[in-house]
């Protein structure tokens, strides 16, 4: 189960943070009306001590209703074993703040810092001791690509991958606001 969280906590990251200037929040809210929606797809951790494990996840996204920024429900699968997800991220004066499950004081990660940039988000992660950065890519409006990485003595060493494919397309999707 524990690598089941590992996957889980990475890959509900990856859709769920970023950080700007105030003058950019036009092209904020337009990047995560982009993300909002259904999500799924396979990923893999590629390094660590569960190096090897696959899984999927499965997540609704929506837009914060008071304020710039996005929440994620759903879940992720390894096996035979679940676990479900929630991630909030939501502006905060000139960056972004939140949350994977119950952020760094439970079980889950603080999502500290961040950037929207056209196509993609990088945001800082901390839980403790660990270190990271998340960056998720739309490559086009209904595939998004994520890699997590964990800080490692002066290096970002990339620890989980995936891709997520939009379910229904961006055009049913559109349609449904």
């Amino acid at each position: 189960m524990s690598r089941l969280l590992t996957a889980s906590l990475a890959l509900t990251l990856a859709l769920s943070a970023a950080g700007i200037a105030p003058a950019r929040a036009d092209s904020d809210e337009a990047f995560f009306r982009r993300v909002t929606g259904q999500w799924s797809g396979p990923g893999e951790i590629v390094a660590g001590k569960y190096k090897g494990t696959k899984f999927v996840c499965t997540f609704s996204g929506n837009q914060n209703e008071k304020a710039v920024g996005v929440e994620l429900d759903g879940s992720c699968r390894v096996g035979l074993f679940s676990q479900p997800m929630h991630a909030e991220v939501v502006r905060s004066g000139r960056s972004y703040r939140g949350a994977f499950q119950d952020g760094a004081k439970g079980k889950g990660l603080d999502i500290v810092s961040g950037q929207v940039m056209d196509d993609h988000i990088v945001v800082g992660l901390d839980r403790k001791k660990l270190k990271g950065a998340m960056i998720a890519r739309l490559e086009d409006d209904d595939a998004l690509s994520i890699t997590v990485s964990v800080k490692v003595a002066s290096q970002l060493v990339p620890v989980i991958g995936m891709n997520l494919k939009r379910q229904g397309g961006m055009r049913q999707s559109a349609l449904s606001e």
